[in-house]
């Protein structure tokens, strides 16, 4: 019997079907290999997780903590191993920060810095130690069960550094302030003036006539710690106005100060905390990541809030408490606020006057439901989070690849 010309190429087609299946099946797949690092400030333990449920998971010794160090221990894993071996690594997040995690990603090595908060533990465990931390995360690691932390640029990463910086020296002059406050009040004197570290007030400290020497050398080293913490806060001030123009994220601070309440300051700390807008798909992350949400307790049909979670960023929690204080008084943009708007696109005004209008209107219900006002700020911090959110998505200087400092 004639085979048809169709049938014939039919079989010729599957043939090579047949073959590509082949060739794929006995290509060789490449090994993965899982490291767990626990990293202290002098030495670094490691552990290496073998692939597959059932692979070995074992110590593979101690290394100093220093790059040099790092890199020749993953190039005798590499040479053990083959070069075409997968490395995946973690460890978690601390003092050490991310340089570990920048090197191996130059390196090559896939790299994730976890949350110990969220690491999975066992209620059984009464043993800790360094080896069995490193083989913990190395085993969490290949069983994909550990939660990885945000990462930011280096430049970026210097930047928040920067705003950090100036909220220490902002500190450090507010406890010199109290501490110069309860010297002079345990010796009697009060300051009858309007208000506290004007420049009447300074007048009268410098004034001030103490009964005994030592007295004198106390009131002006606090008066000198306060003018010093003072100069700081100034020159970070200026260095972040200066570095602000070279930041890749500096569109994203102008169109925040935008809002009423922001200024240079908050602004670059918001922005500079948050990082990659990006990976919060809905505001209520934002707010979560702030530890603005309520905590809850429910079950069944009986649901229970208690106060803010407060787990997340402090620093962009409490300067968004601060800048919430500006949405008690009426909707209106004013000279300063207009001068910040201006070059900003009409998306980014709209955004900003209806932040006013929904957020007084809310901050006046509370009140007249007589919340107290500390509550109703947070809950006004909490609502401004997804305007800032929606702020932030509109600038296209996210997708911008960062250069490193």
């Amino acid at each position: 019997m004639k085979q048809s010309r169709t049938n014939g190429r039919d079989l010729e087609g599957s043939g090579a079907l047949q073959l590509n299946n082949n060739e794929q099946t006995n290509t060789p797949m490449k090994k993965e290999l899982y490291l767990g690092l626990d990293v202290h400030k002098d030495c670094i333990i490691t552990a290496v997780a073998e692939e597959g449920r059932k692979g070995e998971v074992r110590d593979t010794g101690v290394i100093s903590n220093d790059l040099h160090a790092l890199e020749k221990w993953v190039g005798r894993l590499r040479k053990a191993h083959g070069r075409d071996v997968i490395l995946r690594a973690c460890y978690e997040a601390g003092p050490c920060g991310f340089g570990i995690a920048r090197r191996l990603k130059q390196l090559g090595v896939e790299c994730e810095v976890v949350a110990p908060s969220l690491t999975p533990k066992r209620a059984g465990e009464r043993v800790k130690t360094d080896r069995r931390d490193a083989r913990k995360l190395a085993r969490l690691l290949r069983a994909g069960e550990l939660t990885p932390v945000y990462i930011p640029e280096a430049t970026d990463e210097a930047i928040r550094d920067l705003c950090r910086a100036r909220t220490d020296a902002v500190d450090d002059r507010r406890r010199s302030r109290h501490r110069l406050k309860g010297f002079l009040l345990r010796h009697g004197y009060r300051y009858q003036g309007k208000s506290s570290w004007s420049a009447a007030h300074e007048r009268y400290l410098r004034e001030l006539v103490l009964p005994h020497p030592a007295m004198k050398v106390i009131l002006e080293e606090y008066l000198q710690g306060i003018a010093a913490a003072g100069e700081r806060i100034a020159r970070c001030e200026v260095g972040m106005r200066a570095l602000l123009e070279q930041w890749r994220l500096a569109p994203a601070v102008r169109a925040l100060m935008a809002l009423k309440g922001f200024q240079t300051v908050a602004a670059m700390i918001v922005v500079s905390e948050l990082g990659e807008v990006d990976r919060f798909a809905h505001p209520r992350q934002v707010m979560a990541y702030l530890g603005l949400v309520p905590t809850e307790n429910t079950s069944n049909d009986k649901r229970r809030q208690g106060r803010i979670t407060k787990c997340g960023n402090a620093h962009a929690r409490w300067l968004l408490v601060e800048c919430a204080q500006h949405y008690a008084t009426p909707p209106k943009v004013s000279q300063h606020l207009s001068r910040r708007q201006q070059g900003q696109p009409a998306q980014v005004r709209a955004i900003s006057w209806r932040a006013q209008n929904r957020l007084h209107s809310r901050y006046t219900r509370l009140l007249g439901r007589r919340l107290q006002r500390n509550k109703a700020m947070v809950a006004i911090a909490r609502e401004l989070c997804g305007f800032i959110w929606e702020l932030l998505h509109t600038q296209s200087c996210y997708h911008v690849q960062a250069t490193s400092v």
